[in-house]
């Protein structure tokens, strides 16, 4: 990590997501209009809300540009290391264990890590804010959980669907916090910007539009690749198909195994918004690593060799270079939605494979439990009765009759019970 944060994301490359975030609040305090690009081109796009913009303005207060975004670097990467740790605690081990050392030499191999400090990205403090997010949630500090979601959602909305999770426990403190914050939050940046209609106006219809270049979504892939529509349609429908299913089947889990429920459900709704939205890139994968964790539990789709076929290609940085055609950006941009849907769908089989392998062991616990009870396996708990119970009570009357019948005898008669 220390590496990787001095040498290649200090020197950077030609993608900058940073400066073009640094100019754009600059304009925001300057007083200037915020959204006044060319989105017709392929240059990094400011594209942060007016409630985002707010909340990010103090990175335009810095004076000096290099040293705004070297700041900005070491705290996404504290940032990382920092939700590492608390997802090893949140697992039940010591910092002073092997898992998280581990953890951080992993991450910072992989692509995701990588591009987002190259790139000077946020991602790196949306993983913390995750990773806080699910703690919160699993320690019922419900309104903070809504706290820490909704600024999530504000800096990026592909968050909004983890309001699922304490939707169906019923946890309104934390929908609550997590709804009225970016609402408030863009309510109350709205007459402090110039313009900010222009983010409907000018914004809005760019992110509807699905890019053909450095785009890992399924639209983008169908895009590039001129898919026909109705395989696209295909697709679209089995995997948004896949993502239901196992957000459903999951909920068998979520009062008895919480942690498991949590972070599984956060994965693959996550892995289904990077393909199915219009916008899909590579570096969001660093928000599937808690998924990872998970192999220290008894139960876990990260035990199935599929789900680490598909870490290898959303994780691992390949570059397949070739001076005779672009093979290597066809490659770098097909790993990661084949990744992603590698990933929906081996949760999606493995969490139905848990539910069968529940129910049959729930049927053969309650057959083990009738026919102790001297019942039937066929029968339940209001049918027919074991009918031999009456009998032996009609015997033990028999004999104690005899006994009494015995008793008042005549010793002659009493020879007749003693042969």
């Amino acid at each position: 990590m220390i590496h990787l944060v001095c040498f290649p994301a200090a020197t950077g490359t030609e993608t900058d997501d940073f400066t073009t975030v640094y100019r754009a609040l600059s304009r925001f305090l300057d007083g200037q209009v915020v959204y006044n690009e060319t989105y017709s081109h392929v240059d990094p796009h400011y594209l942060y809300n007016p409630g985002a913009t707010v909340l990010l303005s103090p990175l335009g207060l810095a004076g000096d540009l290099s040293a705004a975004r070297m700041g900005f670097i070491v705290a996404n990467a504290l940032a990382i290391i920092a939700a590492l740790g608390l997802l090893t605690r949140l697992f039940g081990f010591s910092l002073r264990s092997w898992i998280f050392p581990v953890s951080v030499l992993a991450a910072s191999a992989t692509e995701a890590v990588r591009s987002t400090l190259i790139f000077s990205n946020i991602n790196g403090l949306l993983f913390l804010a995750l990773v806080a997010f699910m703690a919160l949630l699993l320690r019922d500090r419900l309104w903070w959980a809504g706290v820490v979601l909704g600024l999530a959602i504000v800096i990026k909305p592909f968050f909004a669907p983890l309001l699922l999770l304490p939707l169906v426990k019923a946890q309104w403190p934390a929908i609550i916090s997590a709804i009225g914050l970016p609402v408030a939050s863009n309510l109350v940046a709205w007459p402090m910007m110039k313009q900010p209609e222009r983010y409907f106006t000018e914004v809005t219809p760019y992110l509807s539009q699905v890019r053909d270049y450095a785009n890992a979504s399924l639209s983008g892939q169908a895009v590039y690749f001129a898919m026909p529509g109705g395989l696209h349609t295909v697709a679209f429908l089995l995997i948004a198909a896949c993502v239901a299913i196992s957000v459903v089947v999951l909920l068998r889990w979520r009062y008895t195994d919480p942690l498991l429920w949590v972070v599984t459900t956060s994965t693959v709704l996550l892995s289904g918004v990077f393909l199915l939205s219009s916008l899909g890139q590579k570096y969001y994968s660093l928000l599937l690593i808690p998924l990872f964790f998970t192999a220290v539990q008894t139960r876990s789709v990260a035990h199935h060799w599929l789900t680490w076929v598909a870490a290898y290609l959303f994780f691992t940085p390949q570059t397949f270079v070739s001076g005779g055609w672009h093979r290597e950006y066809v490659f770098t941009t097909v790993t990661a939605p084949l990744g992603w849907a590698l990933l929906v769908f081996a949760i999606t089989g493995i969490v139905i494979g848990w539910w069968r392998y529940a129910e049959r062991g729930a049927q053969h616990g309650t057959q083990r439990r009738t026919r102790h009870r001297g019942v039937r396996p066929h029968e339940t708990r209001n049918g027919p009765r074991n009918k031999r119970r009456p009998r032996r009570v009609v015997q033990r009357n028999v004999a104690q009759g005899d006994v009494a019948q015995r008793n008042h005898a005549s010793p002659t008669q009493q020879r007749r019970f003693h042969p």
